[in-house]
């Protein structure tokens, strides 16, 4: 019982209004390009200087000249900027971007998160990732809510280094919505079948609640 990556990406789309300046990390967050809601279309903008690019391209159409950070391949909109990424760091640190998404291996109650390690098969650098989550007006995570062995990925504190201290205020798991409110996990969806006991038992911190909890409900992708 889970969201499959991309039901995540799909629900992660919903929360970012119309006209949002949004860097998607690599990995799981570059899915949420696919799926803008009706009426709202987010200005997407990647580290390696683009700015106002599209979806994929269909399977075999793909122009390896027009990349995102992660290398894979985008198609480009009317309007689409392209330029240095001395300038694209620019936009990050001098706090032009609505909202980061990134991807985490770690994140702690308290808002930290830790998304590369020093281990062999891990990210080798911290990256474009240290100056998103400071200069982003808004961060929120994609992840698995447990590892592949079935450890909590959501933690008291994390174990992990750390790419930003007290930064995320939002997580899209693939079991939960979950807000960080004044140093807690705040659960906002959980899937319509997971009972909270269950939730919590696969959750590293204390899960709270201020109201209902909503079902989380996304379509078949």
């Amino acid at each position: 019982m889970r969201l499959t990556p991309t039901q995540m990406a799909w629900r992660a789309a919903q929360d970012i209004e119309d006209g949002a300046y949004v860097n998607l990390g690599i990995g799981l967050p570059e899915k949420v390009a696919q799926f803008q809601p009706p009426g709202r279309q987010a200005i997407f903008h990647t580290e390696n200087g683009v700015l106002g690019f599209g979806e994929a391209p269909p399977a075999g159409q793909e122009d390896w000249d027009l990349i995102n950070a992660g290398k894979k391949a985008v198609t480009i909109k009317p309007g689409t900027a392209f330029f240095h990424h001395a300038d694209s760091f620019a936009m990050v640190r001098g706090g032009h971007l609505d909202v980061a998404i990134l991807g985490a291996y770690e994140v702690a109650e308290t808002g930290d998160l830790a998304n590369w390690s020093t281990g062999p098969r891990g990210v080798p650098a911290v990256g474009g990732a240290m100056d998103l989550v400071h200069g982003a007006k808004r961060v929120a995570v994609m992840m698995d809510h447990v590892t592949k062995d079935g450890k909590p990925k959501l933690l008291h504190r994390c174990t992990l280094p750390l790419t930003g201290v007290g930064c995320v205020t939002r997580i899209y798991s693939s079991h939960a919505v979950i807000d960080i409110v004044q140093g807690s996990f705040v659960l906002r969806e959980k899937l319509a079948g997971l009972t909270l006991e269950a939730l919590q038992a696969m959750t590293g911190a204390t899960l709270h609640t201020d109201g209902p909890v909503a079902d989380l409900i996304a379509p078949e992708l």
